[in-house]
């Protein structure tokens, strides 16, 4: 008897004799996606861990004496900011946290919609877990991801029929009722920092404050930036992980290059024309399109978020206008917004609204082309 293939091999058996077999899976996309991810799981770690001994260098142990602090000292890791071993077991320790609570979160809730529902898990979960948690700050209360999680399964996916039938990426979903809700837990204007008692602005809000749009007095030099040790969320400081993530989902073709091109030519000229303007006190009028890439998580957001198929624009053409809408709303965000820096996630989310329409609007010229064409 012939058997349908599935991602989770459920053996139900096909209506009639003739269907089509094939590898391709969404496990499979699953696990290509996660290992693209391991360089940026890499940086979250080192950074996390570097910021945060940093931190402590610089407030003293008498008042950062947290069980983290206490923990790399009986192990006799240290806390060198300069150590790769410290600055990743520090790392890890904010990190894993986050992970395993928002993992059971989401789990839990896929859980119950499966049984409601009378089918099996939608599967998925753990990928949207591992985004979730990589775009999230380090110093976020663990309740609060658990919350975040929750929202975002539910609204994001699973309210929708599960994976495959949502129009709005959960990840997103998720992150933006966080902000919404605890916007102070998440912009990391007062809260990067991991050490109680102890608070530094993200390179990202301290442009925000500077007149000017000055970028070079920052304390870390772009190349930094690039690299990813700066703060900011656990997964998304680095474009050097994210490109090199990126070209393995392009050589695998996971990902459309139209929708990663087109975000980055959107931003790149629309800063540029931006930056022709008087800045009139808005610091983010004069920041170049590098600086750009550089800061908040362009670079994460364009390489593993916007290019979600069920999401995004599914004609070439569409996925061009598609990303390059995007690209242009993230600059246009950073410099008409003061309350959300970044601009990235609500970008995103305005191009997954916009997507369908895209697609409806690339189709009608076409068949108006082709009937002009032929008479």
């Amino acid at each position: 008897m012939a058997y349908l293939l599935s991602s989770r091999s459920t053996q139900t058996a096909t209506p009639s004799t003739l269907h089509i077999r094939d590898a391709f899976s969404l496990d499979l996309a699953t696990r290509y996606i996660f290992v693209a991810l391991i360089p940026c799981i890499v940086m979250a770690l080192v950074n996390t861990g570097f910021q945060a001994n940093l931190d402590l260098a610089v407030v003293g142990i008498d008042t950062a004496a947290t069980w983290r602090v206490t923990l790399l000292d009986g192990l006799g890791i240290g806390r060198d900011p300069y150590s790769l071993l410290a600055d990743v077991a520090h790392g890890a320790l904010y990190f894993l946290p986050v992970l395993a609570v928002i993992l059971l979160a989401g789990a839990l809730w896929e859980r119950i919609f499966a049984k409601f529902r009378g089918r099996p898990p939608s599967g998925g979960t753990p990928l949207i877990a591992l985004l979730f948690t990589l775009s999230l700050p380090a110093s976020i209360p663990l309740w609060q991801a658990a919350l975040g999680m929750s929202f975002a399964i539910i609204m994001g996916r699973e309210i929708f029929g599960g994976t495959g039938r949502n129009f709005l990426n959960p990840v997103l979903v998720g992150l933006v009722f966080l902000y919404a809700t605890y916007p102070r837990d998440m912009t990391g204007e007062t809260v990067w920092t991991m050490v109680d008692a102890f608070t530094s602005p993200t390179d990202l809000a301290l442009v925000g404050q500077e007149g000017g749009g000055r970028v070079d007095w920052l304390a870390t030099p772009w190349l930094h930036a690039f690299v990813g040790l700066a703060p900011g969320q656990m997964g998304t400081t680095s474009v050097l992980a994210c490109l090199i993530g990126g070209a393995f989902l392009l050589y695998a073709r996971m990902i459309s290059g139209a929708i990663v091109m087109g975000m980055f030519v959107g931003m790149a000229a629309t800063a540029m024309v931006i930056n022709q303007f008087d800045s009139a006190g808005n610091a983010f009028i004069d920041v170049t399109w590098y600086w750009h890439l550089a800061l908040g998580s362009f670079a994460f957001g364009a390489i593993f978020l916007a290019t979600d198929p069920t999401t995004s624009a599914m004609t070439v053409r569409g996925r061009w206008n598609y990303g390059i809408l995007i690209g242009i709303m993230v600059v246009a965000i950073r410099v008409g917004s003061s309350s959300h820096l970044d601009g990235v996630m609500f970008a995103i989310l305005f191009g997954n609204m916009a997507a369908p329409l895209i697609d409806h609007m690339v189709v009608w010229i076409h068949i108006r082309r082709r009937a002009r064409r032929l008479g």
